[in-house]
């Protein structure tokens, strides 16, 4: 009984303290005196009330606009808003801070933080990286801006892993294309799906030339061509297994130790029994 009775106490006490912390952040939230506000939310950031701090310096940054504090409340709303994990919110602060304060005291910071911001907020490869592409955007700003920046190779490292991010989406789709095959009447990109998955696999090479996932496009693409070499007409049909033949030899070439190798002469042996036979005829 006593335990409960201290608990009880304990609770109440928390709860009263609770309550007068909130008086008091309501009556700094009305008052007219943005000296004294400014001040209790610098406070509220350094105790880590990340929330109180932003709704406080939100209110704030029309009236400090041209004093010596502006430029302060602008980077410290962006830093509050990024760590109560707002991060799209934060995002859009930071750049008005960079627009507002090109040359300003906390550019650099605020450059980085946009690029942090928004690679904070990129979705997982399945989805729409458009924000994987803004991110990608910032910190190569970022990095042109101030080569010798502090954060140099952190964002260096946050866009490999973006990149990286976009090479997934496009490994995706292309797989996806593939595993629809011969299914017809869905294909976006308006023709064959697996001539879809070639475009894509090719593209992908084009544009990220350096990614570890060179050999998963190339795969694709040639199991794609054989594929397509099976289900063309007659007209195409000759065209396509040379076509899937000089890939399956090209993937030899530049993959010989790959576990699809046998996969790839499989496919010569059946190419060369259309490509062989007409060079017979």
């Amino acid at each position: 009984m006593t335990r409960m009775k201290n608990i009880s106490i304990l609770t109440m006490l928390a709860l009263l303290l609770l309550t007068g912390c909130q008086k008091e952040f309501n009556a700094v939230y009305k008052s007219t005196d943005y000296r004294y506000k400014y001040e209790y939310a610098k406070q509220c950031y350094a105790e880590g009330k990340y929330q109180r701090a932003v709704t406080l310096l939100q209110d704030l940054i029309v009236p400090l606009k041209g004093s010596q504090d502006a430029q302060e409340s602008l980077y410290m709303l962006g830093m509050a808003e990024y760590m109560s994990q707002d991060y799209e919110t934060a995002a859009e602060t930071f750049k008005k801070y960079v627009k507002t304060y090109p040359r300003g005291e906390y550019t650099e910071m605020a450059q980085f933080y946009d690029g942090q911001s928004l690679y904070m907020s990129t979705p997982e490869p399945r989805l729409d990286q458009t924000q994987t592409v803004s991110a990608i955007s910032a910190f190569q700003e970022y990095l042109d801006l101030f080569p010798d920046a502090k954060n140099k190779d952190l964002a260096q490292t946050r866009l490999f892993a973006l990149q990286d991010k976009l090479v997934e989406k496009e490994l995706l789709s292309a797989k996806l294309y593939y595993n629809l095959g011969s299914y017809f009447n869905n294909c976006s990109y308006g023709g064959n799906n697996y001539e879809a998955c070639i475009v894509t696999s090719q593209n992908a090479l084009k544009d990220y030339p350096y990614t570890n996932k060179r050999e998963e496009f190339a795969t694709l693409i040639m199991r794609s061509k054989f594929h397509l070499a099976e289900q063309s007409v007659e007209s195409k049909k000759l065209e396509r297994y040379q076509d899937a033949e000089d890939e399956c030899y090209g993937f030899i070439n530049e993959y010989p130790d790959s576990k699809e190798r046998k996969e790839a002469e499989e496919f010569i042996t059946k190419c060369k029994k259309v490509t062989g036979e007409t060079k017979e005829d």
